[in-house]
């Protein structure tokens, strides 16, 4: 959408998913652990039949053919809850009883299973996704956590982190974007990937269940912490307001349906190209090729927009300051015009048009933040005006019998010319070497339009002898003192 591209400009914090952002998004079965616990019971059977459910999520579906499958019929069954992050299945017969396959420390108990809890910590240190399948005689009520779970198995999976991952982040760093990494996983599994990825996370990883509700305290939170785990959607909805109203203008990417709530308040949802339908519909942004690497070239290609088209607007405002200004005085005055339409023609052609397009296309790392108005009209209406008395001194000046007309329309343009290479130099800054070889055409271009014979006599200039040129010099040098001043004062405005 065509509002997504100012919120690109302005973005400065970043929201993501571990999961097909700092990895590839694939999950892969590394080794299942048997606990102990209960060897008689059929677990492979059981992981085998969660992994085969048509209905089974990406991680579950993960398992597929690394258990041998058994003809197991669940009687009851609780399908997977982003919000409470386990299912389950409740089977007669062989495997009787329920099983539950989920998040351990959402599923386990503190004491009883202290020694599967410290074990799952330890994988997910190194960075590996643990599942914890877990058994009871209880029977399944569709969602509760059944009573007496005891430990089983535990379930180890790995993802790939991308290759260009600690490229994105180190660009995020260099432009000034903050990150937070928020993951339905294990806080110290996400952790552990952000670190191979290259990012050295500000604060500790947070368990999203020991957030506050409240937003204030969140927004304290988040400004001291990066990394977050088993995060519900409703909590990273919450996050993403607490963002903004810490003044962070927030952009959210997901895939799933469980990113949805986040993304549609963001202040700019990115979808990834192979997200639900939902997310895709309530994003500004969508990424078709699916890869967090985009995101880079697709916040400079905001800024750039949007800084381009504040600096050249510049150009053209102040332009428009000073031609309102002469035109009201010299029709007031009743004055002939200082120069001619062909004239001014040539000096809109090297101090606007064409450095304007030319720098349009440039790369702007600048980030947007509101009052283009108020900044651009603090520096365009002096500079304006300034350029527009120094005009009317010079052009007072002139009105001489020492003078003939061309020479006081040669001398106005002189000074009309600098003013405006004044402008563009600097509205140009900072400064590198593709702006300053633009800026040293225009120069030239100046420089040929009132010493080429050619050009001199087509647009009717002539040249000055030595004191019509220092009386125009006299009168140019505090004109474009009073424009960098004017530039300075503009740059406090914010």
């Amino acid at each position: 959408e065509l509002p997504a591209v100012e919120g690109l400009a302005r973005v400065d914090v970043v929201c993501f998913d571990k999961t097909g952002t700092l990895t590839e998004g694939v999950i892969v079965f590394d080794s299942a652990q048997e606990l102990g616990s209960s060897p008689s019971l059929p677990w492979r059977m059981v992981l085998a039949h969660f992994a085969n459910d048509p209905d089974a999520n990406t991680t579950a579906s993960s398992l597929r053919g690394h258990f041998e499958s058994a003809d197991l019929t669940h009687r009851n069954k609780s399908p997977f809850s982003s919000l409470e992050k386990w299912s389950a299945y409740e089977f007669e017969g062989e495997a009787s009883g329920t099983w539950v396959l989920g998040a351990p420390e959402f599923i386990l108990n503190a004491e009883a299973d202290r020694v599967a809890l410290t074990q799952a910590r330890a994988e997910a240190d190194k960075g590996k996704r643990v599942l914890a399948l877990a058994h009871t005689k209880a029977a399944l009520v569709e969602g509760e956590l059944p009573k007496n779970l005891s430990a089983v198995s535990l379930i180890l999976l790995r993802e790939q982190v991308r290759a260009d991952a600690a490229e994105t982040l180190r660009y995020f760093a260099a432009e000034g974007v903050g990150v937070r990494i928020i993951s339905g996983d294990s806080p110290t599994t996400v952790a552990a990937v952000a670190r191979e990825a290259g990012l050295e996370a500000m604060g500790a990883p947070i368990d999203g269940r020991d957030l506050p509700g409240e937003l204030g305290e969140l927004a304290k939170v988040l400004e001291q912490n990066q990394i977050f785990g088993r995060v519900t959607p409703e909590q990273k909805r919450e996050m993403v307001k607490a963002l903004q109203l810490s003044g962070h203008v927030v952009a959210m990417t997901g895939d799933g349906v469980n990113d949805a709530l986040a993304l549609k308040v963001a202040d700019l949802g990115i979808a990834m190209g192979s997200g639900s339908a939902i997310t895709k519909a309530v994003s500004r942004l969508v990424l078709l090729d699916g890869k967090f690497a985009t995101l880079p070239s697709v916040v400079a290609e905001g800024r750039r927009v949007i800084a381009n088209i504040e600096r050249i607007s510049r150009l053209f405002l102040s332009k428009t300051v000073w031609a309102i200004s002469l035109a009201i005085v010299f029709g007031v005055a009743l004055w002939t015009f200082p120069f001619l339409p062909r004239q001014l023609s040539a000096i809109d052609g090297f101090t606007i048009g064409v450095p304007a397009f030319a720098l349009a296309l440039l790369p702007n790392h600048k980030r947007y933040v509101p009052g283009f108005l108020r900044r651009s009209l603090a520096f365009c209406i002096p500079a304006g005006l300034l350029v527009a008395v120094g005009v009317i001194v010079l052009s007072f000046l002139t009105r001489n019998s020492l003078w003939t007309r061309p020479e006081s329309q040669t001398s106005v343009s002189l000074l009309l010319a600098s003013a405006g290479l004044w402008i563009l130099v600097t509205l140009a800054r900072p400064l590198n070497t593709v702006k300053v070889w633009i800026w040293l055409g225009m120069v030239g271009l100046f420089v040929g339009l009132f010493t080429w014979q050619i050009a001199r006599e087509f647009f009717g200039f002539e040249l000055l002898d030595l004191p019509q040129f220092l009386v125009t010099v006299a009168v140019a040098v505090p004109t474009l003192l009073g424009l960098e001043l004017a530039f300075r004062l503009a740059e406090r405005v914010r």
